[in-house]
Parts: structure tokens; C-alpha cells; sequence
């Protein structure tokens, strides 16, 4: 089955918002196994619209749209889509009654006379119900082609696509594609490329491919297979396989689990307790450990010590060490972790301390220059990198790494 993916809005052409809604549908279209040949994107122009839709489907057996489907006069995309078709439009009861719904539970007092639009459905078209929103998704069959329309928030996108399209694509879908995901941090992806080199060139079913992510590399695993059942059993040695490989710079093989989640859920095994000390990162480090659910049971406070009267003040490093070594330095980074670690009475702090540029930089420390430890139980391992990048690469590496720092550290000590 070949689908292609129609974003539609004259906002995604003028780049003031990103498209993430063709990331997420290409990705979920792979690992159902069904084939993406091409994406487009136009805007809110009636005559452009028909003829990318027109396009899409004469080369395509199915395309996905989203966007266009809100009440106003620049919202085509069903519209078009009727057009497309031959089918008229037609009040859906179902639709008016949820629409009316929605607005009798919200804060505004009054329907706008516009909202009524979104409940004008084309006469054949089946209904998926937005919970989250006024527009409803549809899908429309005709002569062996599909058009899937969704609306465009991803608040709104995403849950219907995974509660009613997923389920939808599935059944048209002869046999299942599984896939796993293996994680890694630590280890770049042309080293982890070389370390699995083997495997990869030797791939039939299951295939395996590596992704670059920012400080970390993705494997993916994928089966064909009848089943799930047997497209884990096919997967599983695989897998297994790879994790002895790379040991533990695996930090997780499931799908939806991020590098804090896992941190947060293994200081929760071992119930201990972690601070964060940054200089920096800003509180990049702390920002994503307390995104998790949960991270209460285990994060105790976060320090930004920017300047150097912070660090004395917050997590008494010594005056003397920051002018015989500078505030970035082992030496420094080294006592900013004791330091968070004494003031909050956590098992561990990890700290951070670099050049995150572009400018500060010189020939002994240069911008990417970054220092950072962790204090585990007065056990203290600090760690020198060299990033590149622009000044959020370097941030963002730097609080990949040590989150990752943290989550080395525990399994050497308590696993």
C-alpha cells in the first residue's frame, strides 16, 4: 500500500510552525509497514489544494491529510476533498450534537455561527470523533483510493490517529510488521554501526537500521511476520544480541521510554535520591528529569549557578579553585557535585560547567568545552567533553550526557 502525506496550511509554507505532524505520521506509517513515497505541503489556496490533492491520489493508493478542517472561510481541505470525490456535502446529526457538546462543556457562552461548517460532512464519508476539538476526522473510500482527513493540531491529530486510524490501517494491512527500538547513549552512530556492521549486512527479516539523535542513536529492529507473536519471536535473539554488543550503552528497548525516563525509573529501583548543579545547560538537566511523571519521588532541587558568586554561594566551591582553575574546569565541576550534593542531602548530584559559545572561548578552553561529574555517596567521577555545534547543540548535548552520566554511574555501583 503506497500513501502519501498532505500537510495543509499556509502557516507550515511561511515556516512560522513546524511540521511535526508528518514526522509523527511517516514514523507510525513505517512501523505499520505501510510505504510512504512522498510528502507535500501547500496552502490554504483552493486551486493548489485540488490539484495536490488530485496529484496525491493518482499516484497514491491512500493519502493522509491534516489541517484545513477548522471553521473558518480558509479551512478547504474537506471541501476539496468532496470535490475530489464527486460527493456533497451533508449535515451529520452526530457531528452537530458532539459540536454542540463541546461548547455547552467550555468557557464560551455561545456557538460562533462558523462552528456549524465543521459538522458539513461528505455524503458517504465515515466519521472519526475528535474529543479533543471541534473538527471530526474522516475517511473516504472510492474506487480503490483512500483519503484519510485529519485535523491539524497535534493535540488533536495524534489521539485520533492512534484510537481510530492505527486500528483502521491495521486491518487493511495483510500480516503485521513488529518492530523494537534499542536505545543508546554514550557511543556514536557510526561506532555503533561498526559494532552491529555484521548483523546489518547479513539483515533480511528482521532489518536493522540506526537513527542520529541528539546524543544518542536509535536501532531499529523490524519483522514481517503473520503475527505479533511471531514477529517478537524473530525479533527477540536480535535484539538480545545487540544489547550484549553495546552493553550499557543500551539504556532502554521500549518504544516511548526517553533517556530521563529511564533515569528517573531506575533511581526509583534503587530509591535514591538526585540534584542537579548547572552552569551551562541553565537547568536543561533539571527541565527534563522533572518532565516525568513521577520525577517527585526522586529529584530534590536544581541549582543554575551561572556565575561564580552562584557556586560559591549555592554549592560552596572554594574562591581559590575558581581562579587557579576556572569556573570551567574538573576542578570546578567537581565541587559544584560534592557541593549539591552536601546542600540537599541527595545520594547523588551531577553537575555541569562549559563554554556553550559562541563566544568566551579561547585556545586552552574552547567553545564546546564542557566538564561535568557526578557525586554518588561521596564517590565523586568526573567527565571532559569536546561538543560542536551552535550554542543549543552544545546545551543539548551537554544534558544528554549527563543525565547519562547519572544513569552509568548508579548501574555501576548498584547493579
Amino acid at each position: 500500500m503506497v500513501v502519501e502525506l498532505l500537510s495543509v496550511g499556509t502557516e507550515l509554507l511561511m515556516g512560522s510552525i513546524v511540521n511535526t505532524n508528518a514526522q509523527f505520521l511517516a514514523e507510525r506509517c513505517a512501523r505499520l509497514g505501510v510505504s510512504v513515497f512522498c510528502q507535500t505541503v501547500v496552502g490554504d489556496n483552493p486551486g493548489r489544494l485540488r490539484e495536490a490533492v488530485d496529484t496525491a491520489v493518482s499516484r497514491s493508493d491512500m493519502v493522509i491529510l491534516t489541517g484545513g478542517l477548522g471553521p473558518t472561510e480558509d479551512d478547504l481541505t474537506k471541501e476539496i476533498c468532496a470535490q475530489a470525490f464527486g460527493w456533497p456535502l451533508v449535515e451529520d446529526g452526530h457531528t452537530r450534537e458532539r459540536i454542540q457538546g463541546f461548547f455547552k462543556n467550555s468557557i464560551y457562552k455561545v456557538i460562533p455561527e462558523n462552528n456549524w461548517k465543521q459538522a458539513m460532512i461528505p455524503q458517504g464519508a465515515l466519521v472519526l470523533d475528535n474529543d479533543n476539538g471541534t473538527a471530526p476526522g474522516l475517511i473516504m473510500e472510492k474506487d480503490g483510493k483512500r483519503l484519510i482527513l485529519l485535523p491539524g493540531p497535534p493535540n488533536e491529530m495524534i489521539p485520533l490517529f492512534n484510537n481510530q486510524v492505527e486500528p483502521y490501517l491495521r486491518k487493511l494491512r495483510p500480516g503485521f510488521l513488529v518492530t523494537r527500538m534499542v536505545k543508546v547513549c554514550g557511543v556514536g552512530e557510526s561506532q555503533v554501526e561498526d559494532m552491529l556492521l555484521d548483523l546489518i549486512d547479513g539483515q533480511s527479516n528482521p532489518t536493522i537500521a540506526t537513527y542520529a539523535k541528539t546524543g544518542e542513536v536509535h536501532v531499529r529492529v523490524t519483522a514481517s511476520a503473520s503475527d505479533e507473536e511471531t514477529g517478537d519471536k524473530l525479533i527477540k535473539p536480535v535484539v538480545k544480541e545487540i544489547k550484549k554488543r553495546l552493553g550499557r550503552a543500551v539504556y532502554s528497548v521500549r518504544e516511548e521510554e526517553t533517556l530521563e525516563m529511564t533515569l528517573v525509573r531506575l533511581l526509583k529501583k534503587h530509591e535514591l535520591t538526585v540534584a542537579t548543579a548547572e552552569s551551562c545547560t541553565g537547568g536543561l538537566v533539571a527541565s527534563r528529569i522533572v518532565n516525568v511523571s513521577g520525577a517527585s519521588d526522586v529529584f530534590k532541587e536544581g541549582f543554575v549557578t551561572y556565575s561564580n558568586k552562584a557556586k560559591r554561594k549555592h554549592l560552596d566551591v572554594s574562591k581559590g579553585t575558581l581562579k587557579k582553575y576556572g569556573a570551567v574546569s574538573s576542578q570546578t565541576a567537581r565541587e559544584m557535585a560534592i557541593g549539591g550534593a552536601f546542600a540537599t542531602d541527595s545520594d547523588v548530584c551531577v553537575s555541569v560547567t562549559g563554554i556553550a559559545g559562541p563566544d568566551g572561548g579561547t585556545e586552552e578552553k574552547p567553545v564546546g568545552l564542557v566538564y561535568m561529574a557526578c557525586c554518588f555517596k561521596d564517590k565523586v567521577t568526573v567527565e571532559k567533553y569536546q561538543f560542536k555545534g551552535n550554542r543549543d547543540k552544545v546545551r543539548e548535548h551537554a544534558a544528554v550526557r549527563a543525565l547519562d552520566l547519572v544513569r552509568r554511574t548508579v548501574l555501576e555501583n548498584c547493579e
